[in-house]
């Protein structure tokens, strides 16, 4: 099973140094049920990158919340064996595609490492902004949040983070 690990940079620093992605239970995003049921496709592409895409909002929730990370969304996709995640609910109480990770994982195993561009920069600044008061339903806060999600992130391969780290 793919998951999607949000991280921020710092974070992304933390994971590279120890070598690996924890500790445990680790937030990760992945193709459950209820997001097969939520988005009614078949075509497990999209809904891989639907799970990512929620991995990248959660990313701009953590930057919110770190208020030193840069701006930038960080997704680490691992493949994982199935019974190593598990639905875990959201703050919410929804497993919407919200996984739980038994142990760490050694990050020479991930898949790829997925970053904002440097042209996202100040969509993803504003989001950082305005995320807060778009779960309180603010509309316009909600269009600066929908900006950022507007950027894809780029792939970069592991042997790539010391790059993205400068």
């Amino acid at each position: 099973m793919r998951v999607y690990v949000p991280l921020t940079l710092p974070g992304l620093a933390e994971a590279h140094q120890a070598g690996e992605l924890g500790p445990a239970p680790l937030r990760a995003y992945a193709v459950t049920p209820a997001l097969r049921e939520w988005y009614a496709s078949d075509d497990m592409e999209e809904l891989e990158y639907a799970a990512l895409t929620l991995a990248a909002a959660a990313s701009l929730r953590m930057i919110a919340e770190d208020g030193a990370a840069p701006a930038k969304r960080v997704v680490v996709a691992v493949d994982v064996d199935d019974k190593a995640a598990t639905a875990a609910p959201g703050p919410d109480g929804d497993a919407f595609g919200q996984v739980a990770l038994a142990g760490a994982v050694r990050l020479s195993v991930a898949a790829a490492v997925h970053v904002d561009a440097e042209d996202a920069l100040e969509d993803v600044s504003a989001a950082v902004g305005a995320v807060a008061a778009a779960d309180q339903g603010d509309q316009g806060a909600q269009s600066a949040v929908d900006g950022a999600e507007d950027h894809e992130l780029l792939w970069f391969g592991i042997q790539e983070i010391a790059g993205l780290l400068k």
